[in-house]
């Protein structure tokens, strides 16, 4: 699934799932949401580019990755100012009854600051891996 940030909801769901968005503006959606701890991680440094591309790299991990083989990302060409690197980590692969999912380690960097995420992503037979919401 495609992350997209258009919105401060968005924002939320992205903190309380520990992955699934980035903000385009961080200090002004942290202002108004509460989300002022994200500020100085990476989240904050991230725009739509460097999320397109992670998403892809997601979705490349998730597919071609063996439980425990990492895959790295970086925002390098991609017009952002800020250097951003990610390690993608497929982990806990199960399947049942024709869907698969796969819990994903992934540690991103900027400007000295790391955090690390951990959501979970599941798929029926072969068709698109969709992040798991949290309940």
């Amino acid at each position: 699934m495609p992350l997209k940030i258009r919105t401060p909801l968005r924002a939320t769901q992205f903190a309380g799932l520990a992955l699934a968005g980035a903000l385009l503006n961080m200090n002004a959606v942290a202002g108004t949401s509460n989300l002022g701890f994200l500020n100085n991680t990476p989240l904050a440094y991230m725009k739509q580019p460097d999320m397109d591309s992670l998403n892809r790299a997601i979705d490349s991990a998730l597919e071609s990755k063996a439980d425990g083989e990492t895959a790295a990302w970086n925002n390098h060409g991609l017009g952002n100012g800020v250097a951003i690197d990610a390690d993608l980590t497929p982990t806990q692969t199960t399947t049942q009854d024709q869907r698969t999912c796969r819990h994903l380690a992934v540690t991103l960097r900027a400007k000295g600051q790391s955090l690390d995420l951990h959501p979970q992503y599941c798929r029926a037979g072969k068709g698109k891996w969709q992040l798991l919401k949290r309940k």
